[in-house]
């Protein structure tokens, strides 16, 4: 599923004002369970990579795309997100936040969101499993922002105020997954209550 650039880059705005927001609530619970095995610390350094690789990706243009959709993308790095090595660098990116992690997820929020404002989505950049363009990578930055910073809602006991941008991206592209996987039985049944499915039901 492809999405409109102006709809994607609100979206990815709308999510990264909530991540931002939210992540001022923390206040002293930063060594507190987060999510899995992080802590708060960690599962905040990790979202704040929704940001930065665009960045980081943006400065290495790809020569041929090989995703065209988000969707694809995100079934793609599956099994890198798997991989232990995604846990340490959640790690290594909560460290990076330094001594005032609030300021510093801001100021790489507004730099960040600044740079995409000022592309028009056909822009190349080399992911970590292959050329994309902006357009199509942005709305899985959405993505890992909307479910990341509800993982921080849930750790703090805060709203699950999902932007209604944010989450309709982030539907859609679950939605497309189970499309293509085959799962969209069991993942309609998970979400309208039905019994009988594995605990860990997951299209991820």
């Amino acid at each position: 599923m492809n999405f409109e650039w102006e709809d994607s880059r609100r979206a990815f705005h709308d999510a990264g004002d909530w991540y931002v927001a939210t992540t001022a609530l923390v206040g002293d619970r930063w060594d507190q369970p987060g999510l899995g095995e992080w802590n708060v610390r960690d599962l905040v350094g990790h979202a704040s990579r929704s940001f930065l690789t665009v960045e980081t990706y943006l400065d290495h243009p790809a020569e041929i795309v090989a995703f065209e959709t988000a969707g694809a993308y995100v079934k793609a790095a599956r099994v890198i997100a798997a991989g232990p090595g995604v846990a340490q660098r959640g790690r290594y990116a909560g460290a990076a936040l330094g001594d005032d992690p609030v300021s510093a997820v801001a100021e790489i929020g507004a730099r960040v969101r600044r740079l995409v404002d000022t592309c028009d989505g056909t822009e190349r950049l080399t992911t970590i499993v292959g050329g994309m363009r902006l357009r199509d990578y942005l709305p899985t930055r959405t993505f890992e922002l909307a479910v990341h910073t509800a993982d921080l809602a849930l750790a703090l006991g805060e709203p699950l105020d999902v932007p209604t941008s944010a989450a309709a991206q982030a539907l859609a592209i679950v939605s497309e997954i189970a499309l293509s996987d085959g799962t969209a039985g069991s993942l309609l049944l998970q979400v309208t209550g039905r019994t009988g499915l594995p605990q860990a039901f997951s299209v991820l």
